[in-house]
């Protein structure tokens, strides 16, 4: 399980966004100086824009020492990536708790889109969706984080195709669906509405959509 929490730092108009297992004391000692700049560069990169970060806001905001920064991560890119496997990390572990849990198709597909959308209603993402907001933002001298995003949705899109068949198989669904178009629609939907939740300011249309999901899918 992880937990959102949030520590301001003066002369910053931003939070700090901590993701770290409950079973942890909320002590700063407790997380390593690794961990804080891990923190600290996701929070800004996701909340201000990678392009727009630079190491010393990181060492300002994070308070470790340049020196200690660069020994754990040698560039801005490598932190990128590291937070990129965090985010992938985080977000599996939590899809893949869902679809070994004993419920209904249809129950896995709505935890499913709230799994990929809830974290959007707590932390202000620059563009609507993590993943989103640093592939549309990283160079593409950046391939390698680039392509981890992309199969990061290839393998949603999978998982998606894989519960519409299960739900067809089991009656769960309607049998008329076609698979890998409909798996599609659903996962650039997801993110077409975090975008415009984003823009819009207007939190109910995700909601919106997985109502309308859930109806389309009967």
């Amino acid at each position: 399980m992880f937990e959102h929490h949030f520590q301001s730092h003066p002369g910053f108009d931003i939070h700090i966004i901590v993701l770290y297992s409950s079973n942890m004391t909320n002590k700063r000692s407790s997380i390593s100086n690794k961990d804080i700049v891990l923190q600290t560069a996701s929070t800004l990169f996701l909340t201000k824009g990678f392009q727009v970060t630079s190491m010393d806001e990181i060492v300002a905001l994070s308070k470790v020492s340049k020196t200690n920064i660069y020994y754990h991560y040698k560039s801005k890119e490598e932190l990128l990536l590291a937070i990129v496997d965090q985010l992938i990390s985080r977000y599996e572990e939590r899809i893949s708790r869902t679809l070994t849990q004993d419920m209904s198709i249809p129950a896995k597909m709505e935890r499913l889109f709230r799994i990929l959308t809830e974290d959007n209603e707590q932390i202000d993402y620059v563009g609507g969706c993590p993943f989103l907001t640093l592939y549309t933002q990283t160079s593409h001298s950046s391939s390698e984080a680039r392509a981890k995003i992309k199969a990061f949705f290839d393998k949603q899109l999978q998982v998606v195709e894989k519960l519409l068949e299960e739900g067809m198989e089991k009656k769960e669904l309607s049998r008329n669906l076609p698979v890998h178009e409909t798996a599609a629609l659903i996962v650039t939907s997801i993110e077409g509405a975090l975008f415009l939740t984003k823009a819009t300011n207007n939190p109910m249309l995700a909601q919106n959509l997985i109502q309308a999901f859930a109806s389309m899918l009967k």
